[in-house]
């Protein structure tokens, strides 16, 4: 009779399977999302809604997607998922970085050095965007495959001409406004790229350098010290030999001590504070310092000394101060190139030190003798002639010591080579002429909410301490300096007229224009030189292109101004990018928009830290610790991915790593396999059966329903804060309650009461409000289960000729939504009254599971509980009634008592076994059905059950 009973049960049906089979089944989703045009369905069902915009920022179109491609883009879909799923516009137009130097690079590589210098710039250039072509594709196709939303036909791409026409409209209104000039100056220059580079193209890494002392022989006598005339020397020190061709001052602090040590026969100056040490590193045990003169930095100034390779031309160098030098290491006096370092150049420049350049572009000494050229090092690399300047040195006997050292030392960010300071004619934007520095920081603090709010003071400080920006670089694949050079003076020839006509070109036909087209061709006619009235033919374009940060940086400008028909505004609701780019996109951004138009292009900036393996070490292929974002798609799924990124604080270094997607994806089943019973037991669900009343629930009901209307707000609020690790969690913990409380509970009124049953009606009215709030709340971050959540729903749901085809036009579930209707006070005191409930369970529980392991009973069905309560909460919970925790605590009985705490005892339930429940009850309390309890037997009635 027991098995014929159990057809008798409402047990669960749903075509919804166990196992996602995500890798399989994502890419088809991905088709009929693709089919339904499911982004601009969106923002048709939004379109009058408020707008929220997402400025994407433009990865560099170079490889396959990596793992922080991954991360960054997830985040961004949850940032616009989560609006929109809430009624906001929120048109995404996703972009690409594609001019700069590793595409030229890649395209050089492939071509051969030597040919591709024979290979014509416009051919150059069409093969340089052939292959930002390609891996735009093959980015686009990875991201799209991560379940990420946007307008991926209609991407934004640095290369077109409308976007390159808006580096042009940017760089007008600044270089007019007087914030753009042409300057020599030192700057980051990468031998192996041929190029300048920005302090965003600089990344840091340890190197082993040559720290040398050395004597230059003085040719002036400071008051004194006449004694030691033609025996006196100031002491030095660098980590940069190679510099002493292009040496010309000597810097002091200005309020610091000086001293002369005895040593030897000559005299030695350098700082009293240093003297102790540096004896001992000398090894000088006979030396003494000169009794009665000490001088300061300031009053040292003006007095000369034998430049220290081209003395014999009679070369010096003089001695000048700056508050930057230290009494740390050294001698407290620095050996100064003003054109090969930022902080001597602009000292040099208050004293007027002229500026020697020495080193060409490949990072090689100009051959010839004299200052400006190699000398005796003619021709040598300057790291390789390191080691021949020290041993030069040593012959002649200025040399005191050579010891290495580690330090952090700036290197390329392209090729990971050391880099080198070097004076070369470039393009700068000022940070002080127009004020911009002062602006920037103005709007850092007051105009724009950063996120995490601690990374306002990161690029507060990085803006406060940056050099003008160089934004001028020395290759082909980019957009040109778009300004004009007199052939007969020189004179840079650049009005408002010669913008206006660069801007109409590049609209038209790109920037590829500037290098096949003459000026005459598309300047003013009357074009000429305000200097010397040379006229149009004689204009020669500026052959420099600008730095890529520059044109990633203008998207404000090309993207969001240029495309307000589609909806984007200026400024943006947020930018999101890597924490590194406080120094980079975000920087670049701030200025170029602050610059042109006095205020930053975003309202918010939000930042994410670096993916790192499970040990927090960086992830490289020589470590094989990288995870390949394809594979695991291939393994796990996108949805898994995306649960990860929602996991994790975002604001810091995430690791990730096989064993950690494989615990996510332990929660991935978690939340799958309680949806799948949620549509099981609703198979003979719909609205018409729903119950209408609060008071029609049950207190574990109302209580549920309470709950899920405290989910919605608690998502709500954590998705206004970007805080996706608590909708994680949140919704976590909800599903593990809802699973192991609700579901477990009222699997018998489910299974076992009639199919119309107002308990079982209550209880699928309850499931049915959680699903509906779970499955849109959780979209923006499960987008492929939830959707697939949604085509599962009760047959009679899903069939509605008004249903939404997806969850991503269902909407936000609103206190409205919820049926029954919430009562005024959402529920909060029936909630709160149930509390008292889950107290008294967790002492029921603690008590069955050590009857349990004390074998005395085997399932809490057999047995009968006496709970003691404390007697202030006695009313409380006798109040609700014993059959609400007879369902609750899962047990055949329940009394309740007063005491001190909450304590439980168990006993053996009275009654007999019901075939068909499993409960113990009295049998026979219905006369067609005597072998069942009572509630079984109405069951069987109402369904025409005939034993």
């Amino acid at each position: 009779m027991a098995n014929s009973y159990k057809n008798t049960m409402n047990l669960p049906q749903t075509d919804f399977p166990m196992r996602g089979n995500l890798p399989q089944n994502e890419p088809k989703r991905l088709e009929a999302w693709n089919e339904m045009d499911i982004y601009h369905k969106v923002l048709e069902k939004n379109k009058d809604g408020k707008p929220f915009v997402l400025h994407d920022g433009p990865p560099y179109a170079n490889g396959p997607i990596h793992i922080g491609h991954a991360f960054n883009k997830i985040l961004k879909d949850f940032v616009v998922k989560s609006h929109a799923q809430r009624g906001y516009f929120t048109p995404y137009i996703p972009g690409w970085d594609c001019h700069g130097q590793p595409i030229e690079h890649m395209v050089e590589t492939t071509l051969g050095t030597e040919k591709f210098r024979e290979t014509p710039q416009p051919e150059i250039r069409r093969l340089c965007r052939e292959w930002a072509e390609k891996y735009v594709g093959i980015q686009r196709e990875g991201f799209k495959r991560l379940g990420v939303n946007g307008e991926w036909e209609h991407p934004y791409l640095t290369y077109v001409p409308n976007f390159e026409a808006g580096n042009v409209e940017i760089f007008k209104k600044m270089y007019l406004d007087g914030a753009i000039y042409r300057g020599r100056k030192p700057i980051h220059w990468c031998s192996h790229c041929h190029t300048a580079l920005a302090e965003a193209e600089i990344e840091y890494g340890n190197e082993t350098s040559p720290a040398i002392f050395v004597r230059f022989e003085m040719t002036t006598v400071p008051a004194g010290l006449e004694a030691w005339e033609g025996k006196l020397d100031v002491a030095i020190w660098t980590t940069t030999p190679w510099t002493l061709p292009a040496d010309d001052a000597v810097i002091l602090h200005p309020d610091a001590e000086y001293v002369a040590v005895e040593h030897d026969g000559r005299a030695y100056i350098m700082a009293q504070a240093l003297v102790e040490k540096l004896m001992v590193k000398f090894g000088w045990d006979d030396a003494k310092v000169v009794e009665g003169w000490s001088a300061t930095g300031t009053e040292l100034c003006g007095n000369k000394y034998k430049q220290p390779i081209f003395a014999d031309q009679g070369e010096e160098g003089v001695f000048i101060y700056a508050d930057y030098v230290t009494m740390e290491d050294g001698t407290g006096v620095v050996h100064t190139a003003p054109g090969h370092g930022v902080d001597d150049y602009l000292a040099g420049m208050k004293f007027n030190v002229p500026v020697v350049m020495p080193v060409d572009d490949n990072g090689c000494f100009y051959e010839g003798e004299g200052m400006g050229f190699g000398g005796p090092f003619s021709g040598m690399e300057v790291n390789e002639a390191n080691p021949v300047i020290i041993e030069w040195l040593r012959e002649r006997g200025t040399l005191i010591l050579h010891e290495d050292m580690d330090h952090s030392y700036p290197h390329c960010w392209r090729c990971h080579e050391p880099v080198i300071f070097r004076a070369t004619s470039q393009w700068f934007v000022s940070m002080e002429d127009t004020g911009l520095r002062a602006a920037a920081t103005k709007a850092i603090e007051n105009d724009v909410k950063w996120i995490p709010a601690w990374a306002s003071n990161r690029i507060g400080s990085m803006v406060a301490d940056r050099p003008d920006w160089c934004i001028s670089r020395q290759r082909s694949w980019g957009v040109p300096i778009p300004v004009f050079t007199c052939g007969k003076c020189g004179e840079t020839v650049a009005t408002e007229a010669t913008f206006d006509a660069v801007i109409d070109l590049f609209y038209r036909e790109g920037a590829d224009a500037w290098f096949t087209k003459r000026p005459a061709e598309y300047l003013p006619a009357d074009t000429c030189c305000a200097k010397c009235g040379a006229g149009v033919d004689d204009l020669e374009p500026e052959k420099d292109i600008l730095d890529v940060w520059w044109e990633s940086g203008v998207s404000h400008q090309s993207v969001l101004r240029h495309r307000a028909d589609e909806g984007l505004t200026w400024p943006a609701d947020m930018y999101l990018e890597g924490s590194d780019q406080h120094r980079g996109w975000f920087q670049s951004s701030l200025l170029t928009s602050v610059g042109a138009y006095g205020m930053p292009p975003y309202k918010s900036v939000m930042h994410c830290g670096f993916t790192v393996d499970e040990n927090g070490e960086k992830m490289s292929k020589s470590k094989g610790n990288g995870v390949d974002p394809a594979e695991v798609m291939d393994k796990f799924g996108a949805d898994v991915l995306r649960l990860w990124v929602s996991s994790v604080d975002y604001a810091h270094d995430v690791s990730i790593s096989d064993n950690i997607l494989k615990q996510v994806s332990d929660a991935y089943r978690k939340f799958r396999n309680s949806l799948r019973f949620v549509l099981g037991n609703l198979s003979d669900f719909d609205d018409s059966k729903a119950v209408t009343t609060w008071d029609e629930l049950e207190p574990v009901d109302q209580y549920m329903m309470a709950k899920t209307y405290n989910l919605v707000k608690t998502i709500e609020s954590a998705y206004d804060e970007y805080k996706y690790n608590v909708v994680y969690r949140e919704c976590y913990d909800f599903v593990n309650e809802l699973s192991s409380v609700y579901l477990d509970i009222t699997k018998d009124r489910l299974y076992s009461e009639a199919p119309d049953s107002p308990r079982r009606r209550a209880a699928q009215t309850v499931l049915m409000n959680v699903l509906e709030v779970l499955v849109r709340v959780f979209a923006p971050i499960l987008s492929f289960t939830c959707d697939e959540v949604w085509d599962h729903y009760p047959e009679a749901m899903r069939s509605a000729a008004d249903r939404p085809a997806s969850v991503q036009l269902a909407g936000w579930p609103s206190r409205d939504d919820f049926v029954p209707a919430l009562p005024a006070d959402d529920g909060a005191a029936d909630y709160e009254r149930f509390l008292v409930a889950m107290e008294a369970r967790d002492a029921v529980t603690k008590a069955l599971e050590d009857a349990r392991t004390e074998k005395r009973v085997n399932k809490s069905q057999e047995a009968c509980v006496k709970v003691t309560v404390p007697a202030d909460k006695l009313e409380t919970l006798q109040a609700m009634g014993a059959a609400v925790f007879e369902e609750l605590f899962i047990v055949s009985g329940v009394e309740f008592a007063a005491g001190e705490e909450f304590a439980c005892v168990v006993e053996p339930a009275t009654g007999d076994k019901c075939p068909r429940c499993w409960n113990y009850r009295e049998l026979g309390g219905n006369a067609n059905h005597a072998d069942v309890c009572e509630r079984c037997g109405d069951a069987l009635d109402a369904i025409g059950f005939e034993a």
